[in-house]
C-alpha cells in the first residue's frame, strides 16, 4: 500500500525516533508498504518518520541510482557498491573520507533540491528485517543516501546544512509546502 508522505513542518520530522523490537506492530507490512511508497514517489530512500512513525527505521535502494549512471559518473565514483538495504535501529559509528557537495533532495521537502556536504565514507551498525546485526562501510552515492536517511531518524533535515543565507531565500516555499501549497505526483500529508 502507498503511504501519503509526511510534508515539511510536520513535528514527526523532528523527532529523534524511537529504537523498535521483533514485536513491533506489522513491521513486516510496514516495511512492504515504504517499498511501496518510495517507488511510487520515485525516491531512492524513505524513513519512517516521512510516513509519520517515530521509529529508527529507513530503507534504501541505491541499484536504480548505480543502473543510470552514465560514464563520467562511472569514472566518478568507481568504487560504487548499491544497496536494496533496510536499516532498522541504526547508529552511525563513523564519518571519514573527504567531505563533497551533492545535489540532494527529499520527498517531505518537494521541489527544493540545494547542494549538501558530506563525508564521503561512512561506518554504521543496524539491524536488518530480521533483527540480524550488521556493521558496514559505504561510500559514494550509497553513503550519501545513508547519511541523508540516517538525519531523518535523528531528527534532521538536509534543508538544515544550508546557510543562513541560503536558507532565507528558500523561506516561502518552505512556508508554502508547510501550508500545503505544493504539486507532487504523490501523496502528502500535513501532520500538526
Amino acid at each position: 500500500m502507498i503511504l501519503p508522505v509526511v510534508a515539511y513542518g510536520s513535528p514527526v520530522l523532528r523527532k529523534v525516533c524511537e529504537d523498535i523490537t521483533p514485536s513491533y506492530p506489522n513491521l513486516e507490512k510496514l516495511i512492504a508498504d515504504m517499498w511501496d511508497t518510495v517507488y511510487n514517489s520515485s525516491g531512492v530512500g524513505l524513513a519512517a518518520p516521512q510516513i509519520n512513525k517515530a521509529i529508527r527505521l529507513f530503507i534504501v535502494d541505491t541499484v536504480q541510482v548505480a543502473e543510470e549512471f552514465d560514464e563520467a559518473e562511472k569514472e566518478k565514483y568507481p568504487n560504487e557498491k548499491p544497496i536494496k538495504q533496510v536499516f532498522i535501529n541504526a547508529r552511525l559509528i563513523e564519518e571519514s573520507g573527504n567531505t563533497w557537495p551533492y545535489n540532494e533532495g527529499c520527498l517531505s521537502i518537494p521541489k527544493i533540491r540545494e547542494d549538501v556536504q558530506r563525508n564521503s565514507i561512512i561506518k554504521l551498525r543496524w539491524q536488518d528485517e530480521n533483527f540480524v546485526e550488521h556493521e558496514g562501510t559505504f561510500d559514494g552515492i550509497t553513503a550519501r543516501v545513508i547519511q541523508h536517511e540516517y538525519d531523518h531518524i535523528e531528527g534532521k533535515l538536509f534543508i538544515d546544512y544550508l546557510s543562513p543565507l541560503k536558507k532565507r531565500l528558500l523561506k516561502k516555499k518552505l512556508d508554502d509546502i508547510t501550508k500545503g501549497k505544493v504539486k507532487t505526483d504523490y501523496r502528502m500529508v500535513m501532520t500538526k
